[in-house]
């Protein structure tokens, strides 16, 4: 089957987690035999960012390390969508992309009619507000990254049909390595996010972090002068970014991680984790979590990894961890079937390719090309 896909980007995952599932995805794609293309903006915020603070060489790395993956980097104004959808089957757009580019896919798709054409929504940049900036009229329909997203493009009418399709660990890339020692106690990885969580983490990882004297260590990128300095003061070490495919190595000399989800996700869209979770557990490490609601039941919660409600339990949580390997040890061991079981990048394209024989049994209705 011949699969294109429109993402903000593939050779960056600065502040883009999307980047993570794509790459999975994709290598998914292509090793059991199918044609994958995809294309992504050459002026791209991830890349740029990426570019201006670590230079080239990332992006040199990045195709070291998954050399079976490529991008198309495009201009819009310059794009020929008759070169880049000939002769595909499948279509997938993200959100991130320009609206004048997925409302023109979806034009170029109402004329042709002959793939099936899917809009991927994962960020809740789309799902959270009320009404769309743009048709998706011309699409079969869209991937929600969980049921509220899907309940409600279908509420609200924006799409013929609407499947929920959640992330998933690549555990190409990620899977334990019991080589490597754990010499850390605990570590986060996340993105600052624009204060959307600063009272978390300094409740469950800053907080409960300096008063039991742990080593510790945070990774990620768009961090404030003071948000750094809080973590200085508590002895935590900033790493700043971290390639993806680096994360697995970092996880192994740790002894546990933490997930700390943006407050407006956990009110807004209960049910939906972020891919942090799921690669944590693909690495066979002890994870606890700040309260969110497992609705769609994709885990067990207190066999696969522990919750704490607020910040003395958290401190309570780590403490069991630390001091009981054999109670770590059946943590990360449940964690890590589950994931095997129901949460690989080869679950999702199982499910992405029964999702697409849907609307692939239908008939299209091709308008006259003026």
């Amino acid at each position: 089957m011949r699969i294109v896909l429109f993402y903000q980007s593939l050779i960056s995952d600065w502040n883009h987690g999307n980047a993570h599932f794509l790459r999975g995805i994709a290598s998914e794609l292509l090793a059991r035999g199918h044609e994958v293309k995809i294309y992504e903006p050459r002026d791209s915020w991830s890349v740029q960012n990426l570019v201006a603070e670590h230079g080239w060489e990332p992006l040199v790395e990045f195709h070291s390390n998954y050399p079976e993956l490529t991008s198309n980097r495009y201009d819009l104004r310059n794009l020929e969508l008759e070169q880049a959808l000939s002769l595909a089957d499948l279509v997938i757009v993200h959100e991130w992309n320009e609206p004048e580019l997925i409302e023109g896919i979806g034009e170029y798709r109402r004329v042709r009619g002959d793939f099936v054409l899917l809009f991927h929504d994962t960020h809740h940049r789309l799902g959270t507000n009320d009404t769309l900036p743009f048709s998706l009229k011309d699409y079969d329909g869209v991937l929600a990254y969980g049921q509220v997203l899907t309940d409600k493009y279908s509420r609200n009418g924006w799409a013929r049909q609407a499947w929920t399709w959640h992330e998933a660990a690549d555990v190409r890339v990620f899977y334990p390595h019991p080589e490597i020692t754990r010499t850390l106690d605990v570590v986060w990885i996340g993105n600052w996010g624009d204060d959307e969580r600063s009272a978390e983490l300094q409740e469950f990882f800053i907080q409960p972090v300096k008063e039991l004297r742990l080593s510790a260590e945070v990774y990620g990128v768009r961090f404030p002068e003071d948000a750094i300095a809080a973590l200085t003061e508590a002895g935590i070490h900033y790493g700043g970014w971290l390639p993806n495919y680096k994360v697995p190595e970092v996880f192994a000399r740790s002894r546990v991680t933490l997930h700390i989800p943006r407050g407006p996700y956990v009110r807004e869209l209960p049910g939906i984790p972020t891919i942090r979770p799921f690669e944590a557990l693909a690495c066979g490490i002890p994870l606890i979590c700040s309260p969110w609601h497992d609705t769609e039941k994709l885990f067990t919660p207190g066999r696969d990894f522990l919750v704490a409600e607020n910040g003395d339990e958290m401190k309570q949580l780590i403490t069991r961890v630390l001091n009981e390997p054999s109670f770590a040890e059946e943590l990360a061991v449940n964690g890590l079937a589950t994931i095997r079981q129901r949460h690989t990048c080869g679950h999702r394209v199982d499910e992405l390719l029964g999702i697409y024989a849907e609307p692939a049994k239908e008939p299209k209705q091709v308008e006259a090309a003026i």
